[in-house]
């Protein structure tokens, strides 16, 4: 006999039981668990005194496996229509991902969609139930090789271990390297578009609380995953194993001097229109979400700029906050620093126009152990001085209101990436930022992983509220991916995250990076130029004293 707590509700059992099995016993609609912290697919058992919690979509980690069991059911459904058919998911614009097909007659359209959401709804009908099996490399070579999934064979030859797992669904037979939901009933919530050359799928968001959000094509944005997409094919590293190849070739320099040449293009870009409009131009916003490199970012922009007889000064929008006593409180009543009310916007403004008109101001310190303000130099700038902040506020209009639009340039900079691990698995961007902070935050700011993962979600609401909706505001969108990246933080990745251990809540999490993450070969670090954006999160940058 044993006991369940969920809900402030004891159940007591004596057989063992499956969560998938309670949650329908108790009229709860979940798509994951956690059971005594620990995440679980709702196909796992309980035959022991527990904790459970249902996962439903307004939590992103039953999202993120909502959305692996999402891209399975279609490939399902397309291999199904089409047997000979080959489909690549991308990252897409507007929270959603992208699917390309080939290896058919029928073109991509309303029709095509339609055959296709059919057949997706049939399945889901259905309820097949989707299982989890343990089989060796072997055994799975041969699965993959049979159904023509070579890029998945090549992946397995870089796995350490001899097992491997798979998910069998009504015959259908796949791994998308993540937890799944348990059956194909629980997939009813999806959209699908067309968005040349494919389409694209939309599924529900923890940060719309389970609904599926309106879709907002970015010219801007789009263009910049396009780039990126064209740029990982062009230079023949677009999957894993070809970032392999790479990594055990003498080649590899080459890589790491071409993806860093690709920021420095941009950044002459930038520097480019920025001196052909400096007569206007004052302010230089600087915003995107975490660990984007924004900090060596604007480091480096001041010296392309300097470059051009242009001398910015950088401003803190840190040194602004309000003394905590005065700071904004989230919805459980704690400090909320990433609200744009946590800034003394008044201050800031004020500082801003006055140092544009060419008068004197006295900066704020902001002093963290405190959490209170001080004050430090004085600082006076000429009319051709432009000034530079940077900071996830930045591209808001209302941090710098006093200031004419026509005298700002703002640039979104985010890690867009367009790498896969095989066609069936994108790595989504978030997934590198996470990798950076994780490495970042266990070397320089003494944080446990296991801390970090506890904040992301955090992180990531702050990012859709106060970020993503300034992004199309942007003049400029810099793209601080850099596709070697992966094969250097791997050493640093692993490191920090074997230290969360099996009984931790956050292993999962920190597991099912750790099993991508050993798929991929070391990069030495003595390759990394002083000045690139990764040297902000593996050390030794020119621009800091760690």
């Amino acid at each position: 006999m044993y006991k369940i707590k969920v809900n402030n509700q004891i159940i007591v059992k004596e057989e063992k039981i499956l969560l998938k099995d309670l949650a329908k016993e108790l009229g709860i609609i979940g798509y994951a668990a956690k059971v005594n912290n620990r995440l679980r697919e709702l196909n796992f058992y309980v035959n022991f005194d527990a904790e459970v919690e249902f996962l439903d979509l307004s939590n992103f980690d039953a999202v993120r496996i909502y959305e692996t069991s999402l891209r399975y059911l279609i490939i399902m459904a397309l291999e199904k229509l089409y047997p000979k058919i080959k489909i690549k998911f991308n990252q897409c614009v507007s929270r959603s991902i992208s699917c390309d097909v080939t290896g058919i007659d029928d073109k991509v359209d309303n029709k095509f969609l339609k055959k296709l959401e059919l057949t997706m709804r049939d399945i889901i009908a259905s309820d097949y139930p989707i299982i989890r099996k343990t089989i060796t490399k072997e055994e799975a070579i041969k699965i993959y090789t049979e159904k023509n999934y070579l890029d998945k064979v090549d992946v397995l030859r870089y796995r350490e271990e001899e097992n491997v797992h798979i998910y069998e669904c009504n015959g259908y037979v796949n791994y998308l390297f993540g937890y799944m939901v348990p059956s194909t009933g629980c997939l009813n919530k999806f959209k699908l578009s067309l968005y040349n050359p494919g389409f694209v799928v939309q599924f529900p968001r923890a940060e719309c609380n389970g609904e599926i959000p309106e879709f907002e094509s970015s010219i801007s944005f789009g263009k910049m995953l396009k780039d990126a997409r064209t740029w990982s094919e062009m230079i023949g590293c677009n999957k894993i194993p070809l970032l392999n190849q790479y990594a055990t070739d003498i080649t590899i320099n080459d890589l790491v001097n071409v993806c860093e040449t690709k920021h420095n293009n941009m950044l002459a870009e930038l520097g480019d229109i920025i001196k052909s409009d400096i007569n206007n131009i004052r302010l230089i916003c600087i915003a995107g979400p975490s660990s984007s490199g924004k900090t060596t970012f604007s480091h480096r922009l001041r010296l392309e700029l300097m470059s051009r007889g242009i001398n910015p000064v950088k401003i803190s929008m840190d040194d602004y906050y309000l003394d905590r006593d005065l700071a904004p409180l989230d919805e459980f009543g704690e400090l909320d620093l990433e609200h744009v009310k946590a800034l003394d916007l008044d201050l800031f403004n004020e500082q801003l126009l006055s140092l544009i008109q060419g008068k004197e101001v006295q900066l704020p310190i902001f002093d963290f152990k405190s959490g209170k303000r001080l004050w430090g130099e004085k600082l006076s700038i000429d009319s051709k001085t432009p000034i530079i902040i940077e900071g996830i506020h930045a591209l808001n209009e209302e941090v710098t209101k006093l200031i004419p639009k026509y005298q700002k340039f703002k640039i979104y900079i985010s890690p867009l990436s367009q790498i896969n691990i095989d066609d069936h698995n994108p790595i989504n961007a978030t997934e590198i930022r996470l990798l950076r902070r994780v490495v970042r935050d266990s070397k320089y700011r003494k944080t446990n992983p296991s801390d970090t993962f506890a904040m992301w979600p955090s992180v990531r609401r702050g990012e859709f509220k106060w970020i993503y909706p300034y992004q199309d505001d942007a003049d400029y969108i810099f793209n601080s991916e850099l596709t070697y990246e992966l094969g250097v933080m791997k050493k640093y990745a692993l490191e920090a995250l074997s230290a969360i251990k099996s009984s931790d809540e956050y292993y999962v999490e920190a597991n099912r990076l750790v099993k991508f993450l050993k798929y991929i070969r070391d990069i030495d670090e003595r390759y990394v130029p002083c000045n690139s954006l990764l040297r902000e999160f593996i050390g030794n940058s020119c621009f800091y004293d760690v």
